[in-house]
Formats: structure tokens, sequence, C-alpha cells
């Protein structure tokens, strides 16, 4: 069954599980995907139940939620769907990196298979979206960056970063205005605990740049200089 045939809402379902638990340990709960996507615990909780008797999740009562092989292929075929489209928004029609991902939200639903398959070809089979998260190939594999939260880097190191959390379009376009966008290099100076914050200076630039802790664990970064893509 290709991932059309799944409700818009399984789709949902299947992709935040795998998007959830992508960078974190993080167990997926009930009270946590309903949150998330905006619907009353009992929706989601009869949505997983769905998805279950369907054989494409795990879950035990008041448990964690899991993908079954045959759920993490559909997810992974969401998620790469969501962020060609997110690409192709940046690259082809000039979209700013806090303006795709709800477009890019409604969009996944709506593509045929083809239509990702010529999106991917027209942008030269991209490895990663416009926020650093990898972009899985046609055959499920991604390559995800051994990446790190700016939040645990010490004092001394530099780093580039790699990954920018999408969840706060307003966190993204602040990161903008400060030059804080993938592939920036910058040097932690200091890391003070009260309040908790991370004291960065970007290379070429001469002022630090105070980042308080959300903005700090919103920023993944690899150790060293500038990855070439």
């Amino acid at each position: 069954m290709p991932v059309s045939d799944l409700t818009p809402s399984a789709q949902d379902y299947l992709k935040f599980i795998w998007s959830a638990t992508e960078w974190s340990g993080a167990s997926v709960t009930v009270g946590m995907m309903a949150a998330r996507l905006g619907v009353s615990p009992s929706t989601a909780s009869e949505g997983i139940r769905k998805l279950s008797s369907q054989g494409l999740v795990s879950h035990t009562r008041y448990g964690s939620i899991g993908l079954t092989a045959a759920g993490r292929e559909y997810a992974v075929a969401m998620v790469r769907r969501h962020r060609l489209l997110e690409t192709f928004l940046v690259q082809a029609l000039g979209y700013a990196w806090d303006e795709v991902h709800q477009e890019a939200d409604v969009l996944e639903h709506a593509v045929s298979d083809t239509l990702i398959s010529r999106i991917d070809a027209l942008l030269d089979h991209p490895v990663r979206d416009p926020h650093g998260d990898p972009i899985p190939a046609a055959d499920g594999q991604s390559d995800r960056p051994n990446a790190m939260q700016l939040t645990a880097v010490e004092p001394g190191q530099t780093v580039t970063i790699s990954r920018v959390s999408d969840a706060d379009p307003a966190l993204l376009r602040h990161f903008s205005d400060l030059g804080l966008t993938l592939d920036t290099e910058l040097t932690v100076v200091e890391r003070r605990p009260i309040p908790a914050a991370t004291i960065a200076r970007v290379h070429g630039q001469g002022e630090n740049i105070d980042l308080g802790l959300p903005d700090s664990d919103a920023i993944w970064v690899v150790p060293g200089s500038r990855l070439r893509r």
C-alpha cells in the first residue's frame, strides 16, 4: 500500500513518531502527540489504536508509542516528502526557512510519489533540508550528522552549525538576524550558569552573541570548520 492510501491524520501520526525521536531519546506518548498535533488526547488515542490494528505502531496502554517496520517505511516516506518540499520551496520558489514548515505540512498530503521523485531530481538529490535535517533517500536511508546541541559545547571550541530546529518560526527569523544559519562557524566564548546562557562569537563578526538556553538548545553543531556539501 502506498503512503498516499493512508489518511492524512495517519500520515501525520507516523511522521510525528519518527521525527520526534530522530534527534532525541525521548519516548513518544499519546499526550505528547495530542499536544504537538493539536488534537484531544482521546482523538490521538483512537488514531494510535487504528494504526496499531493496521500493524503500523506498537503501543501498550499508558506506555510509549513505537513504529513497526512497516510503520517506519511509511513514516520515512512522509518525512522525505516534507523535507523535499521544504527544500523546493526555498531553492525554487524563494521562500525563507521560517516560512516553509506549514506550507510543506499542507502539500505533503497532496503530492504524488512521481512529483516527489521529480522534485528530488530537479534539486539534484539534496541530502538535507533548509534546517539541516537529513532528507531520506528513496530507499529510506538517511545520513544524520553526528551533531550535538550548542548548549553542550565547551568554551574555546570552534563548531559549525549543521541543524537548527524548525519548531519556532520566530526563533528562525531571530537566528537569521544574528547570522546563525547553516554552515556558520562560531566559537563558544563562555558558558554562563545563572541565568543559563551560551556566549558565542560568529567568525567574521566582532561582537559576542548571548544565547539563552532555548536558543542554544535549538542549534545543533559539529566540531571544527565549515561543512562541505
